[in-house]
């Protein structure tokens, strides 16, 4: 139910600030909308003022919800309404929580998961960039119409005065080498259908690259890395002299690593072994890899702190076994990354809700690899670092870093929206 005092503070204190200068970043879904507010000073992007989450309504579901939280205080604000459209949403979010005015907002980053081969980097949007985003939905069905509605709305709620920027989850990998993102298939798949690997997670990757180089006070054009994305979906990338050379996501986000979910890495013939043994229709096999797999697949959790509890509490088995060949395929991957590397690597980084909470997951990723020059502090990494900023937990015999570094693919966002759309 509507919290009338709270929402009439909320639309106060927006209104209160809407002469200064703001930026707004979205990441529309097909069902969804999140928004977060930043302040701008002459110099870029300030602190977040504001975030939400909005869930459409639906046919299970009529009453859709705004879920919208002030920063600086943690107040939080629910809202249950019909929200049959994205527009309506959005407008329900400006009148409530923006107090109506849409002047100040200088700005506006979308989040657009592919990019295919056409964006190499952050784009201000125009038509050429629309009718391109809507030519790579067959390469992200679930995710590039969302975004095309969120970019859609957007114009008609701020007006086409109002710049708006595209980042894309695959532009940052987009500096791989033809070897590491050719498929060994019939080469006109490629050149006809871009049919290659794209890789994701770009925004996240390419921020804790940046922030692991200052934190190490190196450039960032003179440092290597190995960032781990852990989370529900999960992906790692070889970054040399700052630039992608390799990334564990392929053409689409179920390649490479186990995740909650998704199976990740498996022999291609499985789908003609499910589809003519058992029976499994095309769809029915690609909700399982995607749905039914990783670590729910294996132990009935994907909640990797439920699977934890499962360890510590009863040694369980399968939960154990799930944790181990979770870390496994981190394990192969980053051995294969310090080859690509040449062995000269400044730092291994852990990033997102996994890599950032998960002392288990991460020592079980480094143990036994001081051969390779990685060791963990026992004591430092027993720490859930959740949201405690940038973090060492090496041992002081430790020849590579290792970094915890929390992801903020907003805020990249911001920045990235800013340079391109204000920046003089």
């Amino acid at each position: 139910m509507r919290r009338t005092s709270a929402l009439a503070s909320a639309a106060v204190a927006a209104r209160s600030a809407s002469s200064s200068s703001r930026l707004l970043v979205l990441n529309a879904g097909s069902s969804t909308l999140k928004y977060k507010m930043f302040g701008l000073h002459d110099g870029g992007v300030e602190a977040p003022i504001f975030s939400g989450l909005v869930e459409l309504s639906n046919a299970s579901s009529p009453d859709g919800r705004i879920v919208h939280q002030r920063v600086d205080s943690q107040e939080k604000q629910e809202v249950q309404l019909q929200l049959p459209t994205h527009r309506a949403a959005l407008e329900q979010v400006v009148d409530r929580f923006f107090g109506g005015a849409t002047d100040g907002i200088q700005a506006i980053g979308h989040r657009v998961v592919h990019g295919g081969e056409s964006f190499h980097d952050a784009t201000r949007i125009d038509a050429r960039v629309l009718e391109a985003v809507n030519e790579h939905t067959c390469l992200a069905p679930l995710h590039n119409p969302g975004n095309l509605l969120g970019i859609a709305v957007a114009t008609e709620v701020f007006g086409e005065q109002t710049p708006q920027v595209a980042v894309f989850d695959t532009a940052y990998h987009a500096t791989m080498p033809p070897k590491a993102y050719i498929y060994g298939l019939p080469y006109h798949l490629y050149e006809q259908n871009q049919v290659r690997r794209y890789g994701f997670h770009g925004t996240s990757h390419q921020y804790v690259a940046k922030q692991a180089a200052k934190r190490i006070n190196k450039p960032l054009e003179k440092s290597n890395f190995i960032t781990c994305h852990l989370g529900n979906g999960s992906s790692m990338a070889a970054i040399r002299n700052g630039k992608c050379i390799d990334t564990t996501m392929g053409m689409t986000p179920l390649e490479g690593l186990l995740m909650g979910t998704r199976s990740g890495d498996v022999d291609p013939a499985l789908h003609a072994f499910l589809t003519t043994q058992l029976k499994m229709t095309i769809e029915q096999v690609d909700k399982m890899l995607n749905k039914q797999s990783g670590l729910l697949g294996i132990c009935g959790d994907s909640d990797i702190r439920k699977i934890q509890d499962r360890i510590r509490e009863k040694n369980d088995p399968i939960a154990n076994l799930a944790m181990d060949v979770y870390a496994h395929r981190v394990r192969k991957y980053l051995g294969a990354y310090l080859l690509e590397l040449g062995g000269s690597l400044d730092a291994l980084v852990f990033t997102a809700g996994i890599g950032e909470s998960s002392a288990m997951i991460r020592e079980r990723v480094c143990r036994n690899l001081d051969f390779l020059g990685i060791e963990l502090d026992e004591e430092k990494n027993a720490v859930s670092m959740m949201g405690e900023g940038h973090v060492e937990i090496q041992s002081a015999n430790s020849r590579i870093k290792v970094l915890v570094i929390p992801t903020d693919e907003e805020r990249s966002i911001a920045e990235q929206t800013y340079d391109i759309a204000l920046r003089q």
